[in-house]
């Protein structure tokens, strides 16, 4: 087989939540890449941060609370952080799996930006839920501040961000070159690090990009062949909990958007995958998109299982 181009979208599921699980299941994800790289593809990753960088924020922003000499973390900054973190695990676990299997290449993590746009509308309807509970005092202070909360059904508030969609990643050359140069990278962690270009500045956002919109972004800039969305489900099904629920195996755009236009899929979950996975076909000639879960990456990369796209 011919080496392809494969970006691949490691969700939650593929990263755990805390410390431990992070070790443990990076592990997991990196025999999926190793599978793909024996198969012949050129991997490029990107993946969640949702638990992780909701994690290093209420940490750095609580440790300012009991240390008034230190400033709170912005969220790019928490988007950063995390973004070395994740990566730090995981090119370290597909360098071990690499090892074992006797593939000789390298693994770089990218810290990376997203060029978002301020008037995105995204702005006035945030959905994106960061940090802790936070009680009535609490959610009125960040409010006094200009940011958003929502109140919880079982008690409390959460601050919530905006959403706002990719438009630009900063460091693609440098993703190009070490695929080029037939490296194994981790780029675009958690949709990127939400930044506004003024001028020749960029200047951090207070918001979480979604990363599947960012992933097939990362796909369509690179050229990609296959943007692979891995999730928490075998095979995307229509109906979803219902008597009638059925799986989804090879369909075409056309389908994928009759189906989107019939609210089949949840904003903020399985929606924003097709949208990616829609637009990543839509902008290049024999493309497709596959989404499924961890356990089946190879087994959905040669088209035997999961959701096909084209």
């Amino acid at each position: 087989m011919s080496e392809k181009i494969v970006v691949v979208a490691l969700g939650h599921r593929a990263l755990g939540t805390t410390l431990p699980e992070q070790k443990i299941a990076t592990k997991m994800a990196a025999k999926a890449i190793a599978d793909l790289t024996e198969d012949g593809a050129h991997v490029v990753i990107s993946h969640s941060n949702g638990p992780q960088v909701g994690m290093i924020h209420t940490a750095m922003n609580e440790f300012g609370k009991a240390h008034p000499d230190y400033t709170f973390a912005p969220m790019s900054v928490c988007s950063a952080m995390s973004q070395g973190y994740i990566g730090y695990d995981l090119q370290n676990a597909i360098r071990a799996e690499f090892i074992k299997r006797g593939i000789y290449k390298p693994v770089s993590t990218i810290l990376t930006q997203t060029v978002i746009d301020p008037y995105d509308d995204a702005f006035a309807e945030p959905e994106k839920v960061i940090g802790r509970v936070l009680n009535a005092d609490e959610a009125e202070a960040e409010e006094e501040k200009g940011n958003f909360v929502t109140e919880l059904p079982e008690g409390g508030f959460r601050r919530i961000l905006a959403s706002p969609k990719p438009q630009k990643i900063i460091e693609i050359e440098a993703v190009r070159a070490l695929v080029n140069a037939d490296q194994v990278v981790i780029a675009a962690g958690g949709g990127g690090i939400p930044v506004m270009e003024q001028g020749i500045d960029l200047h951090g956002a207070s918001a979480i990009i979604e990363k599947d919109l960012t992933a097939g972004l990362l796909a369509e800039e690179l050229g990609a062949d296959t943007l692979m969305i891995l999730t928490s489900v075998e095979k995307v099904s229509l109906n979803l909990g219902k008597d009638d629920e059925k799986y989804l195996d090879v369909i075409s755009v056309d389908e994928a958007r009759t189906y989107m236009d019939e609210d089949q899929f949840a904003p903020g979950s399985m929606l924003p995958k097709f949208q990616a996975g829609i637009s990543f076909i839509e902008k290049g000639e024999g493309r497709r998109t596959v989404i499924t879960d961890l356990a089946h990456a190879k087994d959905g990369y040669r088209e035997k299982t999961g959701t096909i796209i084209k």
